[in-house]
């Protein structure tokens, strides 16, 4: 599959914005970048997320506590995307807290304009997703659709049509960083009803932990699988032991994919 996940097994990761701050996240995304990392799913922080577990809502609010933006992120992703040759940044907007507020044209221009490979619109009502779409479809700017391995097929079909980007499959209903790890005989019907419909990666998450669980997700005919919670809670515990937070994720990248060679390159920064 060509696209952003030109080699299987391919990796997707979230991180809220400002959780590391946004000078250590530097450093990760650099980090993650010489893992060939495929794609940072960069969650613009919002609270009382009904789809997360606590790891994932106390990221957010550490996040949100220091600060952090709408526009913060989309600094971010603006300056640090010249110095990735592998890293793509997905900005994760959420409808309630971040776009309605500002009016979806204001902001799928803003995250185009940051130079982000895409976009994955949380919690939008059905009602504004056709505007999401064609708003996007007209900015040049990537979206990432979601269904559930269990959603209906109208859902499904929906999720196939306007996917961009990808269309990131959700192995199980619940809240994140909970639940079973995936099945892979589990995922094969949904992932190739998914196919079926759409020429786009499909990454599946959820339920992701480790290097077995990437290689089942791999082996249901996913693209990629995609990695929330587990490296939330590295990025935790590495800030409360004044740990290293990059290397800390690096060990734990480098054990999700331990055939993946790192390729570390010097990245000379903007003063």
């Amino acid at each position: 599959m060509t696209g952003l996940f030109a080699r299987p097994p391919g990796l997707a990761v979230f991180l809220n914005a400002g959780d590391p701050p946004l000078d250590v996240l530097d450093d990760v995304a650099d980090m993650l970048d010489d893992h060939e990392v495929d794609v940072l799913e960069l969650g613009v922080p919002f609270p009382d997320s009904v789809s997360d577990g606590p790891v994932i809502r106390r990221s957010a609010g550490r996040a949100l506590a220091a600060g952090t933006t709408f526009e913060d992120t989309l600094a971010f992703v603006e300056r640090s995307r010249h110095r990735h040759r592998h890293l793509r940044v997905v900005v994760l907007a959420d409808w309630a807290h971040t776009v309605r507020p500002r009016s979806m044209a204001q902001a799928v221009t803003a995250v185009a304009a940051s130079g982000a490979a895409g976009v994955l619109l949380h919690g939008a009502p059905p009602r504004v997703r056709p505007e999401l779409y064609e708003r996007a479809g007209a900015a040049g700017l990537p979206v990432v659709t979601t269904c559930y391995a269990t959603s209906p097929p109208g859902v499904v079909a929906e999720a196939g049509a306007h996917a961009s980007a990808y269309v990131y499959l959700v192995t199980h209903y619940g809240q994140s960083g909970a639940g079973p790890a995936p099945d892979a005989g589990a995922l094969r019907g949904p992932v190739d009803a998914l196919r079926a419909l759409t020429g786009v990666p499909i990454a599946a998450g959820f339920g992701v932990r480790t290097a077995a669980d990437v290689e089942r997700v791999h082996a249901a005919g996913a693209d990629a699988a995609v990695v929330g919670s587990p490296v939330v809670a590295r990025v935790e515990a590495s800030l409360a032991a004044g740990g290293d937070v990059a290397a800390d994720l690096a060990a734990l990248v480098t054990g999700l994919r331990p055939h993946h060679t790192p390729q570390p390159r010097p990245r000379p920064r903007p003063r």
